[in-house]
This record gives C-alpha cells, structure tokens and sequence, in this order.
C-alpha cells in the first residue's frame, strides 16, 4: 500500500521571503545607522508607542501588582518546572580534562555566552510561557545580562504578565519594543543595554528574518518558521482528543502546519468530520487562524503500516510530534526526527508549550531533522584548551612539523621545529615529509 493523501495541502508554510527580507535589511540598517532615535522612530510607526522604552523597576513592581495572584501561581508553577528541567540539563555538561599522550593535556569548557536577549512575542497573543522559556534557561545557563524584549500594546505598554513573568525567571532588563526594533535594539545594544550575544526567542516573520540577517553577528537559536504538529494515530486513539489537539495548534496562525498520520482510515476520517464543528466553536480571531491553516496547510494521510508511519513523521521532521498509538515504547525507540516528543494521550503539546518544563521554542519547517529546540546548551560555548610539558610536547611537534610539510604549509612546521630545537638541543629529528 502507498501513502494515500485523504487531504493534501494546497499551501506551502513559507511566506514572501524577498519582500521580507528587503524590508527587514532596510529596518535594520537605518536602525544601525541612527541608534536610539531611529529605534524609537520604528517604535512610534510599528508599535504605536511612545511610552518609556526600558522599563524602571517601579513600573516593573506596578505591572506586577496588576497580575491576579491565581495567574501569578501559575507562572510561578510554570517557571519551577522549567527552571528544574534546564538545571537538569545543564549538568550533563561537564568540564573535561584528558592526557592525551604523557605530558599532553587537552581540556573542555563549558562557558555561558555574557549577554543574552529573549524576544517575547505580545501582538495578537501574548506569549507569557516564551518569557518563561527564554529567560529561565538563560539565567539557569549563567548569562551575565539577560534582556527581555516583547512588543508594546498602544498607550499601555507590555502586557503585566509578561512584565511580571519575565522579572521572575531572571531579566536584568525588560525593554518594551517590539518587531525588528526590538531585535535591533539588544543586538547593536540600544539604550544603554549590553550588545547581546545571542538572540532567542519566537516571533513573526520579520522577527525571524532579522535573526536571520543578523546570525553570524550574533548566535541565535534557530531559524524558525511558522509553528506546525504532527500527530501519529492508529486505531486505538479517541478521534475527539485527535482532532482538538490538531485544531489547538492550527490556532497559532494562519499559516501554521498541522498533519495527521494514520493507518486507520476509519479514524482519519472521523477527525475529518470533527475538525470543522470543532473550530467553528473557537473564539472569532482563534477561529479565523485555525479556519486557515486546516483549509490550507494541514495533511491528513494514511499509511499501510506503523513502520510507514515513523518513516512519514521523520520525513516531516515536525516541531511537534504526538503519539497516540499502542506501543509507546516502540515509537520512542523508533522516532527520530522531531523538536518535541509527546507519548499518549494523556500528554499533549499544550502541556510542553506552557508548563510542563520542557522548552517551547523548537524547530520548524523540518529543521528537527537536524536541530533540537532552545535548551541551556544553546547559551554555552564549548571551548577547549591544551597545556603540555616540554617531554610531552615532543611527539605531537615531529608529527605536526611532517604533516604540516606535507601540506605546503612550512610556517606551521616551523613552529613545531622552533619548540624541538629549544627544548632538545643536539637531537636530531626527521622532519620532513617524506622521512
């Protein structure tokens, strides 16, 4: 049996990326060029703002007093979870240090990155959770100086349980910009903030593209696309939880990607009935995203078998993955291309892209099938060092200087050469390349 497509997407999730990119190069220069005021001038145009850009620690404290304390406990839950899961994997990193022959010594490091800037997308949703992910995986890494950056609303400023969310987890400072502006303004360090080292965080296509622009300038922590899902379902899934959680995420945006991959058609056709009635009971600005993206991008296709399934889902690469299928295990140890990984029904992409302690921010557009999501290893560098006594050193020199000669590059022998004759004087070595 060959894959079937019961529904085939008539869009791909990609948008104008010239157009983009044009505009968002000339955004980023003029803000280059002008500093402060040309930032500002962006802000005024794009955001509608003109209140304070660097917010003070009373209009922190005041933004603060305005969340309700039950929404307060959550993000407080919320920020635990994903502080312990970032502590945990920061101690898979270990300092490393290793005799690679007598009396040479190679070592590893693990440093965090000194400035860190964490863009927290406010426009038509707020995005409380991203400030959670970004700025405690920062903190936890040992950043120095963590900036957090998300849009203003007009005349109001950043949403309270951004600012409140963001202060928690660890920011150093909140600036309330949105867009290019904002990303410009922590990387050429606007406003008297540290020029960041990297920038993480999701955001809307010009966001994207300006990290993009500006990676090589600065790390980032991916190049991400519009957020997509995949579900693998077979016989045994509820068609009802199916079909929400698909409809849960095409309600992202327009654009964004969801797909079915089944070898029941009885099931994949239920979902088919359900999706529809189940979107139309969403909220007006939910409903036209989901409306969208179902109508446009999503896929529903049937496989012959659970192995077909795997192999379809690792083509997709999708940012996240769901299992609803007997055998859990069995996909866990199979599955290998995905940016987050949700095992049963009783867990749901949801659950990761708030609370659970896992990190939101992931791969899109197939970058799964090489990349993992934001992590705190995204904010070390990986260094190593070497030190050697003059005994140690001298293997590693006669092999350097022969192989360096058999490159062509003799200044590189020389090197090794210069230390041999110092620390072994009357010996006589074969140096050359074909000694």
């Amino acid at each position: 049996m060959t894959r079937e497509y019961l529904k085939k997407a008539t869009l791909t999730a990609k948008s104008d990326a010239s157009e983009v990119h044009e505009t968002v190069q000339t955004i980023l220069a003029d803000i280059e060029a002008g500093g402060d005021a040309k930032a500002l001038e962006y802000a005024k145009k794009f955001d509608k703002y003109e209140g304070n850009i660097l917010l003070t620690p009373e209009e922190i404290d005041a933004a603060c007093a305005e969340v309700p304390e039950k929404l307060k406990r959550d993000i407080q839950f919320a920020h635990n979870n994903v502080k312990r899961f970032a502590e945990a994997q920061k101690s898979t990193l270990t300092d490393v240090t290793l005799e690679i022959v007598p009396g040479m010594i190679a070592g590893q490091k693990a440093i965090p990155v000194d400035a860190a800037g964490c863009y927290v997308p406010g426009g038509r949703y707020s995005h409380i959770a991203s400030a959670i992910m970004t700025v405690t995986t920062a903190k936890v890494a040992g950043c120095r100086h963590i900036t957090a950056c998300s849009p203003p609303r007009p005349d109001v400023g950043v949403n309270p349980a951004i600012v409140y969310a963001a202060h928690i987890c660890g920011a150093d400072k909140i600036l309330s910009m949105g867009g290019v502006q904002g990303v410009a303004a922590m990387t050429f360090g606007l406003f008297g903030l540290p020029k960041a080292n990297i920038l993480v965080g999701p955001g809307n296509q010009f966001v994207a593209e300006a990290k993009r622009i500006l990676f090589g300038r600065v790390g980032i922590d991916m190049i991400a696309g519009p957020t997509d899902s995949l579900i693998l379902a077979d016989k045994t899934a509820d068609p009802l939880i199916v079909a929400t959680d698909l409809v849960s995420q095409a309600e992202h945006g327009y654009n964004s990607p969801v797909w079915l991959v089944t070898d029941d058609r009885a099931l994949a056709e239920k979902v088919m009935d359900m999706v529809p009635g189940l979107i139309d009971d969403l909220p007006e600005l939910n409903r036209e995203n989901a409306f969208a993206a179902w109508r446009d991008y999503a896929e529903v296709i049937l496989c012959a078998d659970r192995e077909d399934m795997a192999a379809c889902s690792d083509q997709y690469a999708p940012e996240h993955l769901t299992v609803q299928a007997d055998d859990l295990d069995w996909w866990l140890d199979r599955l290998t291309c995905y940016g987050s990984l949700f095992l049963g029904e009783e867990t749901t992409v949801s659950y990761g892209d708030k609370a659970t302690g896992t990190n939101h921010v992931l791969p899109t557009s197939g970058a799964a099938s090489y990349t993992g999501g934001l992590s705190v290893h995204k904010y070390m560098k990986i260094v190593t060092w070497q030190r050697a006594t003059r005994e140690g050193s001298k293997a590693v020199a006669e092999a350097t200087a022969r192989i360096s000669r058999l490159e062509g590059m003799e200044g590189h022998a020389r090197a090794a050469d210069v230390r041999l004759a110092k620390y072994f004087p009357g010996v006589n070595f074969d140096l050359t390349a074909d000694g």
